[in-house]
């Protein structure tokens, strides 16, 4: 018997192993078949204590209009409240001192999407993004062609995105040398730009990670609103706005606008909405991952904590969190880094509740890799 003869039966033992138990998962715990009570909803629930751009997404919702409906309205609500300062025009200077927005819809019965990043002289992102996923073919436009496509398609415009605040916030940080920043390996090292490469990375080389030395990734700098809604029907949708991290390099994009990353929706399974470092996050997919999770079994709590840790465990000292909810309306949350706060309004709800999330500990960390 050849080698490859010898591995067929270990192949085959390995099936019969791994069918049945994805089976079981998948008929007995999967979401995508199971009877939802719609009287149960709609529900909302959104990032942090944002109580009133959620009231506003409950006022849509409970009259009747759709759950995207509901999460365009309540994230420009955001925007106009310019909650945490991180949130529609006037907050997060980049390196330029410039105001950006970054913002995603996406439509769990259909699964479309719209997004833009990076888009300038446009105060309503969400609004933008609706625009993208309604009039285009495409699911992201970027920096300035997305502004104009926005004020082509009918959104007040060009605005002046900054504010004496964020303008006044960047004077200080220039008048500090441009510190803390998110460059690295480059010269100068200190101080403002412009800045070059200290040398040039071989093949094979990597650098480690300078991060925000000296300035703390919160909720006033670093945030995001992701909102879910789930509607008189029982569809799903989620839609986030953001104006980025503080003192970004121009032209860089977070996770705000990225499907899977930042928010997640399918109409099957239930959603999921982010908040926190984008540019580590991002890489992970923390919402798909959610998700993905939840249409295998797990319940909202665990398939955030689940999330989380994949990204923990790669990234110690990252600082996150998420929201589940799936499409029975049972909602978690998990974090790492920081204490994260939720917050939902549901039927049974008089006004807005706001849930309070402590950071996972490494002695909590799970693992469910052999479900993902």
């Amino acid at each position: 018997m050849n080698v490859r003869d010898q591995q067929i039966p270990k192949m085959a033992v390995n099936l019969l192993f791994i069918i049945p138990i994805s089976l079981l998962l998948l008929s007995s715990k999967g979401l995508a078949h199971e009877e939802v009570d719609l009287g149960r909803f709609p529900i909302v629930v959104s990032t942090w204590p944002f109580v009133d751009a959620v009231r506003v997404a409950w006022r849509v919702v409970d009259d009747g209009l759709s759950a995207v409906d509901a999460v365009v309205e309540g994230c420009s609500a955001c925007e106009d409240l310019r909650c945490d300062g991180t949130v529609g025009p006037g907050g997060s200077p980049d390196e330029n001192g410039e105001t950006t927005l970054d913002a995603l819809v996406m439509n769990g019965a259909t699964m479309e999407v719209g997004a833009v990043a990076a888009i300038r002289y446009v105060k309503y992102g969400i609004r933008a993004a609706r625009l993208v996923m309604q009039h285009t073919q495409h699911t992201m436009l970027v920096g300035e062609k997305a502004s104009t496509f926005a004020i082509s398609m009918g959104l007040p415009g060009p605005t002046n995105l900054s504010s004496p605040e964020s303008l006044e916030k960047w004077t200080k940080w220039k008048e500090k040398g441009c510190e803390p920043n998110f460059w690295k390996d480059v010269s100068p090292s200190n101080g403002c730009g412009p800045y070059h490469a200290k040398r040039s990375i071989g093949f094979g080389e990597v650098t480690c990670p300078k991060g925000l030395e000296g300035s703390e990734i919160n909720r006033h700098n670093h945030d995001t609103i992701a909102m879910a809604v789930i509607d008189k029907m029982g569809h799903i949708a989620v839609g986030t706005s953001t104006n980025g991290a503080t003192f970004k390099i121009p032209g860089r994009v977070g996770d705000g606008p990225i499907a899977g990353s930042s928010a997640y929706a399918d109409d099957e399974v239930g959603a999921c909405g982010a908040t926190g470092d984008g540019d580590i996050m991002m890489r992970f997919l923390p919402c798909y991952q959610v998700v993905e999770s939840m249409r295998l079994g797990l319940e909202p709590k665990i398939a955030a904590e689940d999330a989380i840790s994949r990204i923990a465990r790669k990234y110690p000292n990252f600082v996150g969190a998420v929201f589940a909810i799936n499409k029975t309306g049972e909602h978690a949350g998990a974090c790492h880094g920081w204490t994260f706060q939720y917050s939902v309004r549901s039927c049974d709800m008089d006004d807005v509740e706001v849930y309070t999330v402590l950071p996972l500990t490494s002695i909590a960390h799970r693992s469910w890799t052999a479900l993902g």
